[in-house]
């Protein structure tokens, strides 16, 4: 089994975590690296794997090292530790603007390193994960890091690095873009006469009714939104709304500045 070493223990490591317990991973196989007591013993009471405030000790004989921590520190973390990641492991950044250069620098070379953007909707195994790796990560490491991001949803590799600019405008960032969306139908409802719970009822239950459908039907979301779009209809009016705005192209201005805000950060980062 390969032993797993987080470095840093927020929410997402948490869920991360989470998943991999709930998936056939086991306590003894993860260890976390976290600064504070309290955290720690939190950490160990609630997933029954070692914790410790010595990030030396927690990375000490791991196969997989996950960088953890927010993109400000990673930098000094990763120097201060480096002579303590035994070679042949694989690291695994989960740090927005952090790029593979940077990480090279930091690390060596010569190290096997993989960035990961994940996504909230991991704290609940709903996550979307885009993975980009260097040419250094073997086809197994590979296999062991694909398995515990799709513990926590799903995994998608890029063959490019600046592709995970367009991976953090889509899912990356993509939960927020819904979150608006069943904001503005809450609100709206409310308007038209719902009460606050109902018109969140709905609107919750419609989000994932329609998650679901897209994901398990055989059909496009074009075709699924045609089959509810009779002519002349009550869904056709709201469309037809919709598309004079031009509402494709909102999401495109949308996503486009989350795109190049993710490439404004890696510049930061890298300065």
């Amino acid at each position: 089994m390969n032993k797993i070493a987080f470095i840093g223990g927020g929410n997402m490591a948490s869920s991360i975590i989470g998943g991999m317990l709930a998936n056939g991973f086991q306590p003894e196989q993860i260890c976390v690296g976290n600064r504070g007591a309290e955290k720690c013993q939190r950490l160990n009471q609630t997933y029954g794997i070692a914790a410790t405030s010595d990030n030396h000790a927690a990375v000490a004989g791991a196969d997989i090292v996950v960088m953890a921590v927010k993109p400000q520190v990673m930098g000094s973390v990763i120097t201060e530790l480096v002579s303590s990641i035994k070679p042949g492991t694989v690291v695994v950044s989960v740090a927005a603007g952090i790029q593979l250069s940077n990480l090279e620098e930091w690390l060596g070379e010569s190290r096997a390193i993989i960035r990961v953007m994940p996504n909230t909707p991991s704290m609940v195994r709903c996550g979307a994960a885009g993975l980009f790796a260097n040419e250094l990560v073997s086809s197994e490491q590979k296999a062991s890091v694909e398995a515990m991001f799709n513990a926590v949803g799903i995994s998608c590799w890029v063959d490019d690095e600046a592709k995970i600019d367009a991976v953090t405008a889509v899912s990356g960032s993509g939960p927020a873009y819904f979150f608006l969306m069943m904001e503005a139908m809450q609100k709206v409802g409310q308007e038209l006469g719902l009460s606050e719970q109902v018109a969140r009822e709905l609107t919750i239950q419609t989000a994932l009714g329609a998650a679901q459908m897209a994901s398990t039907s055989e059909h496009n979301t074009t075709d699924l939104r045609l089959q509810v779009s009779s002519p002349g209809g009550t869904t056709q009016a709201a469309i037809a709304k919709f598309q004079s705005l031009d509402v494709e192209d909102t999401f495109r201005q949308a996503m486009e500045a989350a795109r190049n805000r993710a490439r404004e950060m890696a510049a930061e980062f890298g300065n």
